[in-house]
């Protein structure tokens, strides 16, 4: 098993990133299992004002170690692509990829709420095209809901997944699927005429039946105003204290994405060091003829 200099081990290094992020749950592990989160009882935080935490994961290892540390929701994001297979961008993630790694994150989840992200072209196309990979999602990985980006402009897409009894997530502010047209990651809803088309769009995201409402690169004020206006639970990134809970991408927080930084990231560990450091350990036992030792061969 993989170690850092100082002895400890790369998964209790982890572990202790997540519990640090859910300070009830740390130190529970004996507890009895609780139940799987449903909507439900998301709904009953957002009315009692208990903050939602959210985290993205996409293979099984990272899935199961936060779902031990008590996280509410697990979000198998498109940002798979950014973190994971290194584009610079979440435009090429494709259905397949996204239910593949839907599909190992449902085997190591057993109490956390499952979201998986409809990738660009799997919903933008036709509501019937849209349907059938919101059922994949579900049917094939293992999801509890879906999410997918827009406002106003899709809440037809929206209300017709929903009617299939599929439970939808909506995303407004800044949807990293319309970069282009933003010109960048760019936050949204500065201006007067921004911010009431974002609000537009939180209600029509509601009304079209969505169950929970994202909000990405959005100033405070606004986010704050929105979680106020809709009935549903608000979940920021990069759009203050004010929501309802707040998600972050697992490889930020992790110090494991040293691509960039967004300022509404806070690094709970620096993991890309514990690990580049249990690696030049490896080569250098090996090189050494350290490694493999007595205790590591058979007789």
């Amino acid at each position: 098993m993989l170690t850092s200099r100082a002895g400890m081990c790369l998964s209790d290094l982890i572990r202790g990133a997540f519990f640090s992020l859910c300070p009830i749950i740390a130190g529970r592990r004996g507890a009895k299992v609780q139940k799987r989160k449903t909507i439900l009882d998301l709904q009953r935080m957002k009315a009692e004002g208990e903050k939602i935490t959210v985290l993205t994961a996409y293979d099984y290892p990272f899935a199961r170690l936060m779902d031990q540390a008590g996280i509410d929701m697990v979000l198998v994001g498109d940002s798979v692509g950014v973190v994971v297979a290194g584009y610079d961008n979440t435009l090429p993630v494709t259905m397949d990829e996204m239910v593949y790694h839907t599909r190992a994150v449902a085997r190591g989840v057993q109490q956390a709420f499952i979201i998986a992200d409809l990738p660009f072209l799997s919903y933008q196309v036709d509501v019937v095209e849209a349907r059938r990979n919101a059922g994949r999602l579900m049917q094939e990985g293992g999801a509890q809901a879906v999410k997918l980006e827009g406002g106003c402009n899709v809440a037809t897409t929206i209300r017709a997944i929903v009617d299939m009894d599929i439970p939808v997530v909506g995303h407004i502010g800044l949807t990293p699927q319309s970069i282009h047209r933003m010109g960048g990651y760019r936050v949204q809803g500065k201006q007067a005429e921004q911010a009431q088309q974002l609000l537009a769009d939180a209600h029509a995201v509601e009304e079209a039946g969505a169950f929970a409402l994202v909000m990405e690169g959005i100033p405070a004020t606004l986010a704050a105003e929105i979680t106020a206006a809709v009935g549903i639970p608000t979940i920021g990134i990069g759009a203050g204290v004010d929501c309802d809970g707040q998600v972050l991408v697992i490889h930020d927080i992790l110090g494991l994405c040293e691509k960039f930084s967004p300022k509404f990231v806070k690094r709970y560990a620096d993991l890309a060091g514990t690990i580049r450091g249990g690696v030049e350990d490896y080569i250098r036992e090996v090189r050494n003829g350290e490694f493999p030792g007595p205790e590591h061969s058979f007789k």
